[in-house]
């Protein structure tokens, strides 16, 4: 039987979590403002344990900023990853001005806590990245990461992309593909958007990929529409390849998976996916506001699949 988790499961601020299970326990890790200045250097992104899958503790801060400039700097969205016992972390940095600074950066660790240190830009010939997502495909062993980047054709604005990693985790080893454009009118984060020194009719954005191989299929979950509203959600879209192509049938005309439902979550989105403590109910971890609409907190549902892609089992 799912685990119905009282939401949301920590009191803190912890946007765009990401759950990583590691030999039975659970690190959390997400976006936050705030940062520990202990031991001589800025640590950022809070890290929480669990090992029962319901109660959830602090565990410190996991990225060393030492190199980069935290006083002046936005950090986004981290997700780890673990090979042959290191620990690798992606996220994406501003050295300060627009957003459109944000650059995907690589970190490494001997532990899910930390500390991460920088091992450098990871696609410094790429413009604007965030929101890394490593992926192991389970059929050909090989590690992809998938991310946001911007469009400037067809549904202009952001859109995710995949490429394959090299071998030391922190490079890209082949050009990235486009993955998943913006296809709704739903998915418009901004009309009338000044960006990039012009004004653009409508500027999207799909953000956030991750993505699950189930039953010979992959399916990348994404999240669309503006983050600080209510109409930000989360739908899928399924493949057969992990390099696409992806359709999303079910999200023409809002999200499939996650939306508001007014008292219970507000502009949902951001997710990853874990299994659960019997390594086959997958549960889906996201961000919700809360209701003044101060900071965003971690929830988790049980999803199900159905013949119309993964659904929540419930809503608590």
């Amino acid at each position: 039987m799912a685990i119905i988790h009282e939401n949301p499961v920590w009191s803190g601020e912890l946007a765009d979590p990401f759950v990583l299970k590691h030999k039975g326990e659970y690190w959390g890790y997400g976006t936050s403002g705030i940062q520990n200045s202990s031991h001589g250097s800025k640590r950022i992104f809070p890290v929480l344990h669990s090992t029962d899958f319901i109660h959830w503790n602090p565990a410190g801060y996991a990225l060393d900023t030492s190199g980069l400039n935290a006083q002046a700097g936005a950090f986004w969205a981290p997700e780890v990853a673990e090979r042959d016992g290191k620990f690798y972390m992606y996220f994406s940095f501003s050295g300060g001005g627009s957003d459109e600074f944000q650059r995907l950066h690589a970190a490494i660790s001997d532990h899910p806590a930390g500390p991460f240190r920088i091992a450098g830009p990871l696609i410094p010939e790429e413009g604007f990245t965030i929101d890394a997502h490593p992926f192991r495909d389970p059929v050909d062993g090989k590690w992809y990461l998938f991310f946001a980047k911007d469009f400037f054709d067809d549904r202009v604005g952001t859109g995710l992309a995949a490429a394959l990693l090299d071998d030391s985790m922190a490079r890209l080893k082949s050009p990235p593909k486009p993955i998943l454009r913006p296809f709704a009118d739903w998915q418009i984060y901004e009309r009338n958007r000044f960006h990039y020194n012009r004004r653009w009719e409508a500027w999207h954005t799909i953000e956030g990929g991750f993505v699950v191989y189930h039953k010979k299929h992959y399916w990348c979950f994404y999240s669309g529409g503006p983050w600080t509203s209510p109409n930000y959600g989360v739908g899928c879209a399924v493949a057969d390849h992990v390099l696409g192509p992806y359709e999303d049938p079910w999200s023409r005309e809002g999200p499939s998976i996650l939306r508001t439902i007014p008292d219970i979550m507000i502009g949902p989105g951001h997710n990853s996916v874990v299994t659960g403590p019997d390594d086959k109910t997958h549960y889906i971890v996201y961000h919700s506001w809360d209701k003044a609409h101060t900071a965003r907190r971690m929830f988790i549902s049980p999803l199900v699949w159905t013949a119309n892609g993964p659904r929540l089992d419930s809503i608590e």
